[in-house]
């Protein structure tokens, strides 16, 4: 019967941990635009974060070495590029 206080006391910091890490995968606009600029030869025109369909997600506009402007959305949360 000692042990169970112990296994509960453990189980919660373990619990507290999982936490923890979920907020270290979160990635700032900064993290998002930089993961875009290392992925090709562009140039940032903007940025920013919107909330889409309740999740926030970085957008980041940019102009391609071919002269077109393109879009990338980044999931603030895991850091996916998003279709």
């Amino acid at each position: 019967m000692r042990q169970l206080p112990v296994l509960l006391l453990l189980c919660a910091a373990l619990a507290g941990h999982a936490a923890a890490d979920d907020f270290m995968v979160r990635i700032s606009l900064d993290q998002a635009t930089r993961q875009v600029l290392g992925s090709g030869n562009h140039r940032v025109l903007g940025a920013q974060t919107i909330m889409i369909e309740g999740r926030e997600v970085h957008v980041i506009k940019v102009l391609t070495p071919d002269g077109r402007v393109r879009y990338f959305r980044i999931d603030a949360e895991t850091g996916a590029f998003l279709g």
